[in-house]
């Protein structure tokens, strides 16, 4: 087992270096290094794949468990309307086109369901990235684009659960599955609001003697045993670990425990997608070339289409609603884990595992070039518009603008208001001593 840990993370880590030096996403390396190591490329087992994968099933837990600690309630009901029409259109539009090239490619159902699960999930990882490292991590369309990541990883993690209880039956029932649904909506509001009621107060009580390290152990129990609940009442550990995950996200201890965790989840994460390269045999990527390209293809206009409708329909200016969707021309992290699903539960079509993955890494490197391509295909999009379109799109701007000028207006009012009684106390205060004094004065001399 050290022999194998051995090999994967040097491996990893040489192969992930080369590909930041190429200023390109580290996940791609990890997932390289996986082919390298993996069965297929030189046809005999340099490491052990059992334990790669157990290790993989583990880096699943804590990435969710991370992905639930960055969820906050406040931010996504900030950008409610942007994020509910946005996510929405976005996942039910690509959950469409993903089934019609499931079954325009002839799969049976369980497979073009598969697939369309794959397909409507931006990487929140590789987005975020993406736009830290353009520079845009202050603009405009940012928060938009962070709620609606947000929210499609919920949908991402009851999408496993349903997903799971469809392959196990092996069949797609109406009924059933919203029974499923709806049992899944009570159990997640029963966890979260009792996680909601014991957990920031027991945190809060024993905060003076929480140091770092009774931190991280004292959350990584909370998370599994919340997998371990997840995994008795019938649903994934999955599920388990992003609730938990979410609970912890409405505590004082946030922060500090997502910082505390950060060198855990990097390590676990990168053996999860060398697991996934592990999967990858490269003939197959040349075998399926076609496929890969013509999944690529629905990829990018999908998400840049259906992205940039959701945006404007839920409030937002054209120009950042097309930031938005060029920015979520991508699959990730998600995606391999339903992709695995379906693999290990075997009702999948095993080529359909290669041609995602390899269509991810090609979305994924195309990412940075096409954000960039935002604005020039915004100007020549607006420059093509009917006057009609163009007047609906400059309103909006205005709008828009006017909206924030008003909330800085408020802001300021606010911030105003707080000088101004401070200042008040402050006078009160100093004419109270004064008078306090003048009076210990006057006491004093008729002493």
């Amino acid at each position: 087992m050290v022999h194998d840990l051995y090999i994967l993370m040097i491996t990893a880590g040489i192969v992930s270096l080369l590909f930041k030096l190429l200023k390109q996403p580290v996940v791609l390396g990890y997932i390289v290094a996986g082919i390298l190591v993996g069965p297929n490329l030189f046809g005999q087992d340099i490491v052990s794949h059992e334990n790669v994968e157990a290790w993989g099933n583990i880096g699943v837990l804590f990435v969710l468990f991370c992905i639930g600690l960055e969820f906050r309630l406040k931010n996504l009901f900030q950008s409610g309307k942007v994020a509910i029409v946005g996510a929405a259109t976005i996942i039910v539009g690509m959950l469409v086109l993903g089934y019609g090239v499931g079954r325009f490619a002839l799969l049976d159902n369980m497979n073009s369901l598969f697939l369309a699960a794959m397909l409507c999930m931006s990487s929140t990882t590789i987005v975020m990235k993406a736009i830290d490292e353009a520079g845009l991590s202050k603009a405009r369309f940012v928060k938009g684009a962070t709620s609606i990541l947000i929210f499609e990883d919920i949908v991402a993690v009851v999408l496993l659960v349903l997903l799971s209880s469809i392959a196990v039956k092996n069949s797609f029932e109406g009924v059933e599955l919203l029974k499923k649904v709806g049992v899944l909506a009570v159990t997640l509001v029963v966890w979260f609001v009792v996680g909601i009621l014991i957990i920031p107060t027991f945190l809060r009580k024993v905060r003076p003697y929480l140091n770092d390290e009774t931190l991280i152990i004292l959350a990584l129990g909370l998370c599994l045993g919340m997998v371990l609940t997840a995994e008795e009442a019938g649903f994934s550990s999955a599920l388990g670990a992003f609730v938990m995950g979410m609970v912890l996200a409405e505590t004082l201890e946030a922060h500090r425990i997502e910082h505390l965790m950060a060198p855990l989840k990097n390590v676990f994460a990168a053996i999860f997608f060398v697991s996934v390269g592990m999967m990858i045999n490269p003939s197959s990527l040349v075998e399926y070339w076609p496929s890969i390209l013509f999944v690529s293809v629905v990829i990018i206009v999908g998400m840049i289409v259906f992205g940039t409708l959701g945006c404007w329909w839920g409030g937002e200016t054209m120009k950042d609603a097309m930031q938005t969707g060029f920015s979520f021309v991508q699959i990730g992290e998600f995606s391999f884990i339903i992709a695995a699903l379906g693999s290990k539960l075997g009702v999948t079509d095993p080529a359909i595992y290669p041609i995602i993955v390899a269509a991810s890494v090609l979305t994924t490197f195309l990412t940075p070039y096409i954000m960039k391509a935002t604005v020039p295909c915004y100007d020549f999009f607006y420059k093509h518009a009917s006057s009609r379109l163009q007047c609906k799109i400059d309103a909006r701007e205005k709008e828009v603008e006017l909206a924030e000028q008003n909330k800085s207006t408020s802001n300021e009012d606010k911030m105003q208001d707080h000088k101004e009684k401070i200042n008040r106390a402050l006078r009160h205060t100093l004419v109270t001593k004064h008078v306090v004094n003048l009076f210990l004065k006057n006491m004093s001399e008729n002493d």
